[in-house]
């Protein structure tokens, strides 16, 4: 994999700044940015679909070039302590971006000064802006786990899962959330907490409850594992995504539940790994529907386009972040699958077929993100899949 990081032809996927504030962002918290004033304008226009529509505490710092130069960290930690003092946040998160990380800003330091004078629990991520959404959102839910979820005193009675790595910038807000409780829910599973999306921080708190956890993005693996070294809690990775594959998960979620070990039935079959149709995305979710098609009759292979977990990666799932690694990929593929931004890319020859992502496209194409979990066979069909 390259480490050239540009994009001359297609677009780039939401930065981890953004994925620390949308994974947070309804669970009553403080998130800062600490960045120059108005940039946190392409977060809220473009990365976060539920600005206008719920209240949440996220901020800027407004940091300028003389701050920058000279270091100062006081002014950061004051107006983060002021306004905490005021609001009351359940938590504080305070996110970086280029500048500060290339200034050498430590962030730990800066939520543990924060955490002292606030009595508020305070997260320092070090973001960068150099690592997509999947990055910033693993972050934030890892430390969720770590820190916000009480040691249970037994579990629940029924078969539980947390959903891990529930965020609008893979499922916008389309009712996906409601939509995978229900499936599960018509299997016998119930869902106790969702990190982090339609769930509250009250219900996050019990997850160490829960007898599985179910990843259903990257952004998830990080807590999955916080919470099976803390409670015993085994993973499942996928995205309930039409009727065989959510089944498929069922059995796995039941299965980890009684043997207590991981399990990923996202990894494709080997004999898919020449398949003529390819989707490309974030890791589990086109993982997910890589398999689900597969099932369907349909084989297809999946290429992560973001910040890509070991699990997938030795999962035989590649992953190429720039374009120029992308493309090999695509050569004899008869369909591709992917958001609409990507077209430009598509061989020629090659069908192209539209699967918007709000992480990657923003909000230009919302209205068009179908709700897979419910939507599978209606997509299937109209797409000659």
């Amino acid at each position: 994999m390259s480490v050239k990081q540009t994009a001359r032809i297609i677009s780039t996927y939401a930065g981890d700044t953004s994925g620390v504030a949308s994974a947070l962002f309804e669970l009553g918290g403080m998130t800062v940015m600490h960045d120059a004033s108005g940039c946190n304008s392409t977060y809220n226009t473009h990365d976060e679909p539920r600005w206008y529509d719920t209240d949440s505490l996220v901020f800027i710092s407004a940091l300028t070039e003389t701050e920058a130069i000279l270091g100062d960290d006081e002014k950061l930690i004051g107006d983060c302590v002021r306004t905490a003092k005021e609001l009351h946040p359940a938590f504080v998160a305070v996110a970086g971006t280029p500048i500060p990380m290339m200034t050498g800003v430590d962030f730990a330091a800066v939520a543990a000064r924060i955490e002292e004078e606030t009595g508020i629990p305070s997260f320092g991520f070090p973001t960068d802006g150099m690592h997509s959404y999947i990055s910033g959102a693993g972050m934030a839910l890892e430390a969720l786990a770590r820190r916000m979820v009480r040691d249970p005193s037994k579990k629940t009675a029924a078969l539980t899962v947390n959903l891990l790595g529930l965020t609008p910038l893979d499922f916008s807000v389309n009712g996906t959330p409601g939509a995978m409780k229900a499936a599960l829910a018509a299997r016998g599973i119930e869902v106790l907490s969702c990190f982090a999306m339609d769930s509250t921080l009250a219900e996050i708190e019990r997850a160490g409850e829960a007898h599985v956890s179910l990843v259903v993005s990257g952004a998830g693996f990080g807590a999955a594992r916080v919470l099976g070294e803390r409670f015993g809690i085994p993973w499942v990775a996928g995205t309930p995504c039409g009727p065989m594959f959510t089944d498929r998960i069922a059995r796995a979620v039941r299965e980890a539940a009684e043997t207590g070990g991981n399990l990923a039935p996202l990894l494709p079959d080997p004999g898919t790994a020449d398949a003529k149709g390819v989707i490309v995305g974030e890791g589990v979710t086109a993982a997910s529907l890589a398999s689900a098609l597969t099932d369907a009759g349909s084989p297809c292979r999946a290429v992560s386009a973001v910040d890509t977990d070991g699990v997938l990666l030795s999962g035989g799932i590649p992953c190429a972040v720039d374009e120029d690694d992308l493309m090999p990929l695509l050569s004899g593929a008869e369909v591709m699958i992917a958001d609409p931004l990507y077209r430009p890319i598509c061989p020629p020859g090659t069908r192209f077929v539209p699967l918007p992502h709000e992480g990657f496209s923003g909000r230009l194409f919302r209205r068009d993100i179908p709700r897979l979990v419910t939507d599978f066979d209606s997509f299937r069909k109209e797409n000659r899949l």
